[in-house]
């Protein structure tokens, strides 16, 4: 039976959601709800979710110091930069811990058992200025070398005060559990993936170069990112800590360039193809068609989802790139990179090039963040599937219409790359006509 909180760890527990959620406790919703009517309009109380996995968590870092395997993990905080916060990721458990840092094989999992994985980690913080890549120390120096360990790693740790037991939570980066200042760190023996350490070693390689060679030989992106993050890459002279979230996207968008460019060297499809990725109450709808690249992601949430809490409509939004690229961040953020990459290669991986539109449909199943990596592995899962196949779009239309529940003529009027097929080419090439006769388009504007 789950321990009901104290007055005290009550006013700590408010304070981890956010305004709107607190609104509904406030009003008395929660109450009249308990989390079994969900008259918040979510697939699962978040509340009941997060206290879940804090109380499973809490009994084991009640303490001082901690000992267990490190995924192996590490996190660079961005607040305060240039003073950051830098430190192991490390669980109260021992043996092999990978799974709990390695987001390439969530797929299939529940977003319960991703936070069950994530609020295990704790995050240890050492505060250190960007620069002190060299030169901040033993904590420093064992961090760095943990990330670039190629397996779980025994780590023994001591912190200033008990760890703050709360679950972290990012869009961009995946959950952890509570955090501490450190006192010290100890760290067992540790095998360092060879590749990570020649990258490391050579002092006269970009970052960029490090990061694709990585990529090339095979290195999981998860894993390029963590040693990005550490300062493991670039000339020895220039190296600084990269807070995490920034090292995610930096490598996605880094890979996925000099993907695309790759790509445009390659013949067209044959085809337009639709595949298709279900998770997390996520629907991921991924469209290509012969055409040269473009590249555009599109997201829908629904109302009572995570980024669309209140509303009364289905907000849509969504960024785009033509053959050339972009030369401004996409407001959608990371997402958008880490989709980008996941098309790329699929591409590459079949020698063949296409304008690609991923619609990404958000129910309310989604209740919290779980990071970037699920736009990521979602887009690459769908792309490893059978497509289905059409002769026109009129008919890719129709097919699309019954795979989300959003009217396709909504996302033709947000989408860029959709317009620019549809309507810079004559109607008889994909069949508009019949589109327009069956209702499922409108002109633009």
């Amino acid at each position: 039976m789950m321990a009901l909180p104290t007055a005290p760890a009550q006013a700590e527990f408010g304070a981890l959601f956010d305004a709107d959620t607190q609104r509904a406790i406030a009003s008395g919703l929660c109450i009249s709800c308990r989390g079994a009517k969900l008259l918040c309009g979510k697939a699962r109380c978040p509340i009941l979710v997060r206290w879940d996995f804090m109380m499973k968590t809490a009994p084991a870092i009640d303490r001082l110091d901690l000992e267990g395997a490190s995924p192996p993990g590490v996190f660079v905080g961005r607040f305060g930069y240039p003073k950051v916060y830098v430190g192991p990721l490390v669980p109260p458990v021992h043996g092999d811990t990978e799974i709990l840092d390695a987001p390439e094989t969530w797929i299939g999992r529940s977003m319960e058992d991703i936070v069950s994985f994530r609020s295990q980690l704790v995050r240890g913080m050492h505060r250190v200025n960007v620069t002190d890549v060299e030169t901040g120390g033993r904590v420093v120096d064992l961090t760095r070398e943990l990330a670039l360990s190629v397996a779980s790693t025994e780590v023994e740790v001591e912190f200033t005060r008990k760890p703050h037991g709360r679950v972290v939570l990012d869009d961009n980066v995946q959950p952890f559990g509570p955090s501490a200042p450190l006192r010290d760190v100890d760290v067992g023996t540790m095998k360092v993936d060879p590749r990570l350490d020649r990258a490391y070693s050579d002092g006269d390689l970009l970052a960029r170069d490090a990061v694709l060679g990585l990529y090339r030989t095979q290195v999981p992106v998860s894993k390029i990112q963590r040693a990005f993050s550490v300062g493991a890459f670039g000339l020895s002279k220039n190296r600084k800590f990269v807070p995490t979230r920034w090292s995610i996207t930096a490598v996605d968008d880094t890979i996925g360039k000099v993907l695309r460019e790759k790509v445009k060297e390659l013949p067209l499809i044959d085809s337009i193809r639709v595949h298709e990725a279900i998770g997390f109450d996520d629907r991921f709808l991924v469209v290509q068609m012969p055409r040269p690249w473009r590249y555009e992601l599109i997201e829908a949430w629904y109302p009572s989802t995570l980024w669309n809490p209140l509303g009364r409509e289905v907000v849509l939004f969504g960024d785009h790139e033509g053959y050339e690229g972009r030369t401004t961040y996409a407001s959608i953020g990371g997402c958008y990179y880490a989709a980008r990459l996941a098309v790329g290669e699929a591409l590459l991986r079949e020698r063949r090039q296409a304008a690609t539109v991923i619609l990404r449909e958000t129910h309310p199943g989604y209740i919290m963040p779980v990071g970037v990596w699920n736009v990521r592995e979602h887009v690459r899962d769908a792309l490893r599937r059978p497509p289905r196949k059409f002769a026109t779009l009129a008919e890719t239309l129709a097919h699309l219409q019954t795979r989300l529940d959003i009217p396709m003529a909504r996302y033709i009027r947000v989408s860029e790359v959709l317009k620019h097929v549809l309507y810079q080419r004559t109607f008889d090439d994909f069949g508009v006509a019949a589109a327009a006769e069956a209702g499922i388009l409108r002109a633009p504007g």
